[in-house]
């Protein structure tokens, strides 16, 4: 009797002992799925069984964002849990690599400090200088694997996965036959219904049956070695899906991700709701660092702008009461733009501070995809609809959508009545994120790299009430022309060449309503003192018939040493030449420019498409 009570006690301390005391975390990550792809979120989207398992026994975020709309900015985003604009790397693909911000470390070296073993097989895509990897990870390679951790340490793991990369779209032709019916795809409203964009959806919705049979796989080796029942499973998308206008654009197609967290049985007291639940309230990729060092038992660093949404602390009514997400696009690869979104409930406010940088604008990587080239080829044969040519137009500098009764964003409601209150109230929450934050992509990037790249954060609190200044410049385009004159011509009068900048950019979105400055932006092309300006300005007159912007344009780019100030101005150039009235540049001046030269180099990306 005495030797079976023994036996017993010694099993109950052997499961005592296997019993760890904090959970393992494992991150599943696609690359590039925007929520709708999903049959969980989307009837028309692919079932993938494997993830609604998970969701069976865990949660389903219902309003997940990636803040930023592309790999690296997104990636960005996560590892520091600061909004990528505040600290410097908004820009894919960085042109130079930016340290973290004062103070913050990668949130998995905290993890690694608290006795967690880290790993990441394999993609990283971050816009921080590699130096600030140091005490991040256990290991970040192909062959990461949890597996390698000391008997006993709990774990956070990163596993990524590319089966529906945008990259997998870039085929040839449709010979290869696709699982999914082509003729049965539900079209997004703004693409054309033809052969190619059906084939495409068709094989973009086959890619992700495929992605989940990956995920099968890892799962099964979790269960086979009994971690499931100590192991928290997220499975998201990095960013938006690549079907056009999703990736790299601030349209909520680019912004909203899949979520789903799996809940394991010995740890559903971190859970806000019981598993096999959905949230409603909004979490962003800004808020997962927090969560998971919330998770962890881990303190979470001062200074990051995130927030947990599972762990001690959390509770269900808090987090479903959250109904905000902001989200920002700027430069991909070598394409320049700048919009910024907040989204409220069912709203989203889209605020392009440079509308005449229309959509389509052309970007190498993305017009590798045959359903991008045949969308253009049908606009410039005149072959769309209103709706399908806005894609290759102007844009207003702000639009207002109901995504409840408008999920494909095309019925702009900035202009309605109705709807006044609630355009003001979100254009006022903007204009407060952007100055608070401070917003860095106000200053043009190679003044930027120039005068903030040693300390991005600090530079933005120096520079604060200049970036304020520089925003309610912009938002001039917000208001009638005649109400805002005056301030267009102080800030074309301004000390500042970057609030004369902006002063020239506000003209451009004006347009011809800008009539009165025709004569100053002449002035200003001809002499004034900053290259950039000087080409802003020739933009503008360019834009609005008034002058040829060639030789403003030939003129700077030969005084330019500096491939990011040349790639800004060739911007301007490819704008210029595929927008009416149209000017055909002649790259072959610069072909031996030193900024033209160099792998990867995205000026030239620029000239060698001027030239076809």
């Amino acid at each position: 009797m005495l030797k079976r009570i023994g036996i017993a006690m010694l099993l109950c301390a052997v499961a005592a002992q296997a019993q760890p005391d904090r959970p393992n975390i494992v991150w599943l990550v696609s690359e590039d799925n925007s929520a709708g792809w999903l049959k969980l979120y989307d009837e028309n989207g692919a079932s993938m069984p494997t993830i609604e398992k998970l969701a069976a026994h865990g949660l389903v975020f219902n309003h997940a964002f990636s803040c930023g709309v592309v790999c690296s900015v997104a990636r960005s985003t996560i590892i520091s849990g600061c909004y990528a604009p505040r600290t410097g790397a908004e820009y894919h693909r960085k042109q130079e690599p930016v340290p973290m911000p004062e103070g913050i470390k990668m949130f998995p070296y905290y993890l690694r400090a608290a006795g967690y073993y880290t790993s990441n097989c394999h993609k990283e895509d971050y816009n921080f200088a590699p130096s600030e990897k140091a005490g991040v990870w256990d290991e970040s390679s192909k062959k990461a694997s949890y597996r390698k951790r000391q008997p006993g340490q709990p774990f956070f793991h990163v596993q990524n996965y590319t089966t529906t990369h945008e990259s997998s779209l870039h085929f040839k032709d449709m010979a290869q036959p696709v699982a999914t019916d082509a003729n049965g795809v539900e079209l997004y409203s703004y693409h054309p219904d033809t052969e190619t964009f059906r084939y495409t959806y068709a094989r973009y919705l086959d890619n992700h049956m495929k992605l989940d049979a990956e995920l099968g796989k890892f799962i099964q080796g979790l269960e086979k070695e009994g971690l499931m029942d100590d192991t928290f499973i997220f499975y998201y998308g990095d960013h938006g899906g690549v079907l056009p206008r999703g990736k790299g654009y601030a349209y909520n197609n680019g912004q909203q991700v899949p979520m789903v967290v799996y809940v394991p049985k010995n740890w559903t007291h971190l859970a806000p709701v019981r598993p096999g639940s959905r949230i409603d309230g909004f979490v962003e990729f800004v808020d997962l660092s927090a969560t998971v060092l919330n998770l962890a038992g881990a303190e979470i660093p001062k200074g990051i702008d995130g927030e947990p949404f599972l762990g001690n602390g959390v509770e269900l009514a808090e987090l479903n009461a959250r109904d905000t997400a902001f989200g920002y696009a700027d430069r991909f690869d070598e394409k320049y733009d700048l919009v910024r979104t907040v989204r409220q409930g069912d709203f989203i406010y889209m605020r392009s501070y440079q509308p005449f940088n229309y959509d389509g604008l052309h970007n190498d990587y993305r017009y590798k995809m045959i359903a991008y080239r045949e969308w253009r080829d049908l606009y410039r044969d005149g072959a769309l609809n209103e709706v399908q040519r806005q894609f290759f137009e102007r844009r207003p500098p702000e639009t207002l959508y109901n995504l409840k009764s408008d999920p494909d964003e095309v019925n702009n409601l900035a202009g309605d009545p109705a709807y006044a209150d609630r355009l003001l109230q979100l254009r006022a929450l903007l204009r407060q994120r952007v100055k608070s934050m401070p917003d860095l992509s106000f200053i043009p990037e190679p003044v930027f790299l120039k005068e903030g790249l040693q300390n991005p954060t600090a530079y933005g609190r120096k520079n604060q009430a200049r970036i304020g200044a520089l925003v309610e410049i912009a938002d001039l385009s917000l208001r009638q022309f005649p109400e805002v004159k005056q301030g267009i011509a102080r800030a074309l009068a301004s000390a500042d060449p970057v609030e004369r900048y902006w002063g020239v950019i506000v003209c451009s979105s004006f347009g011809e309503q800008a009539a009165p400055f025709y004569e100053k932006a002449k002035t200003m092309a001809a002499s004034d003192a900053d290259r950039l300006v000087r080409v802003r300005a020739a933009e503008f007159l360019g834009l609005t018939g008034q002058a040829d912007p060639r030789p403003v344009i030939y003129e700077v780019l030969k005084q330019v040493d500096d491939p990011v100030e040349a790639n800004l101005i060739l911007n301007s150039a490819t704008l210029l030449e595929d927008s009416a009235p149209g000017y055909d540049f002649d790259p072959s001046a610069f072909s031996s420019a030193s900024w033209a030269k160099g792998k990867g180099n995205l000026a030239k990306q620029r000239l060698d498409y001027l030239a076809k």
